[in-house]
C-alpha cells in the first residue's frame, strides 16, 4: 500500500502536528512494504519542502502555486486528492488540525474514500490498518478497519512522535489545474499568535474556566503560561461569555489538545470539556470545589483559591528557573 502524508505549512514553517503525520505515515509504509511521500501545498512551499526529510519524508512532492497563497481549503483537498490519485496511493494521513479537520472529508469524498477521524494509534494487522480512536467524549476507545479500496486518516497532534533525523528530501514539483470553482473561499486575514504556542501543539497548556470570575483575571493564566511556555486554554463558558477568543477553547465543541502536562484552574469538569482534554499525559486541577468533576480525572488536586495558588504557583516556577 503506498502512503501519502499532507504537510500543513504556515508562515514558512511546517506544523509540529504535519511532522508527527509524516513519521506515522512512513513507519507504517515501511511495514506494509509500500512506497511513502509527503505532500506539501501553497505558495513558496518550495523553499520548506527539503527540511521535512529530517523526519521522515524521502521523498516530498511540493505544489506551489499562488493560487494557494490564501490556503482555500476547498481547493488544497482537490491538490490531495489529484496526487494521491497520481501516487496510486491506498492511505492519505492529514493532521487532525483546524484545517486538517476540514479538508479530510473533502479529500475522502474525492477519492470516495472512508474517513477515521482523530486517531490516537496505527497498526498494521495481517495487511489492513487498524485505527484506535476515542468515542464517547473520550470515555472509550474504538479499533476502527476501513473497507474502501483508499482510506484517510487524521491523527491527534501530540500523540505520536515527531524525532528529528539526518536527511534531506528529494523534492518533486507538481502542477494541479485549478478552477475559480476550486476558490470558493479567502483568507481575508490571518493572525497568529507571537510567543504562546497553539493550544492543539502545546506540550503544555494552562486553561482557565468560570472560576476565574471575569476577563480580567486571566493575567494570572497568562502569567503562569508565560512562566511554563505553555499555550493558554479556556473552556465553553468563558468563550461564550467573551472573556476569551474562540480559538483558545478546549472541549467537545472546541478544540481537542493530548499535551503532556494540562493544568485547569477553575474549571469544574464538564463532560464536553473533559471529552477535548481528557488524554493529556498529565492533568493538575486547581479548583475551590473538592467535589469538582475535575478531580475524578486529574492526577494531581488542589483544593483551593485559584487567585491565591496561581500567583504562588507562577513565583516558584519562576524561583525554580521553570
Amino acid at each position: 500500500m503506498n502512503v501519502l502524508a499532507f504537510a500543513e505549512e504556515r508562515g514558512g514553517k511546517i506544523k509540529k502536528s504535519s511532522l508527527e503525520t509524516i513519521r506515522a505515515g512512513r513507519r507504517l509504509a515501511e511495514s506494509l512494504g509500500g512506497e511513502f511521500a509527503a505532500v506539501v501545498i501553497g505558495s513558496g512551499v518550495a523553499a520548506v519542502a527539503p527540511g521535512l526529510g529530517r523526519y521522515g519524508a524521502a521523498r516530498v512532492i511540493a505544489v506551489d502555486d499562488p493560487k494557494l497563497a490564501q490556503h482555500a481549503n476547498a481547493a488544497v483537498a482537490k491538490v490531495i486528492a489529484e496526487v494521491a490519485l497520481a501516487e496510486h496511493a491506498s492511505l492519505v494521513f492529514l493532521p487532525a488540525s483546524q484545517m486538517g479537520k476540514d479538508i479530510a472529508p473533502r479529500v475522502a469524498l474525492r477519492l470516495n474514500a472512508g474517513l477515521a477521524p482523530d486517531c490516537i494509534a496505527l497498526r498494521a494487522e495481517g495487511g489492513e490498518i487498524i485505527a484506535t480512536r476515542p468515542v464517547f467524549a473520550g470515555k472509550a476507545l474504538l479499533d476502527v478497519r476501513i473497507t474502501t479500496p483508499v482510506k484517510v486518516f487524521t491523527l491527534r497532534p501530540n500523540t505520536f512522535d515527531a524525532a528529528e533525523e539526518s536527511g534531506e528530501a528529494r523534492v518533486e514539483m507538481r502542477t494541479v489545474p485549478l478552477e475559480p470553482a476550486d476558490l470558493v473561499t479567502t483568507v481575508q486575514e490571518m493572525k497568529i499568535a507571537a510567543g504562546r504556542p497553539d493550544v492543539t501543539e502545546a506540550d503544555i497548556i494552562v486553561s482557565g474556566g468560570r472560576g476565574m470570575k471575569g476577563p480580567e483575571h486571566f493575567d494570572l493564566i497568562e502569567r503562569l503560561a508565560d512562566a511554563l511556555a505553555a499555550g493558554v486554554g479556556a473552556s465553553r463558558a468563558v468563550v461564550d461569555a467573551g472573556w476569551r477568543p474562540h480559538d483558545e477553547q478546549v472541549g467537545q465543541t472546541g478544540k481537542t489538545v493530548s499535551p503532556s502536562l494540562y493544568i485547569a484552574c477553575g474549571i469544574s469538569g464538564a463532560v464536553q470539556h473533559l471529552a477535548g482534554m481528557s488524554s493529556s499525559r498529565y492533568i493538575v486541577a486547581i479548583n475551590r470545589d473538592k467535589d469538582a468533576p475535575i478531580f475524578q480525572i486529574a492526577d494531581y488536586g488542589i483544593v483551593g483559591d485559584v487567585f491565591e495558588i496561581l500567583p504562588a504557583l507562577t513565583e516558584e516556577l519562576k524561583k525554580a528557573g521553570a
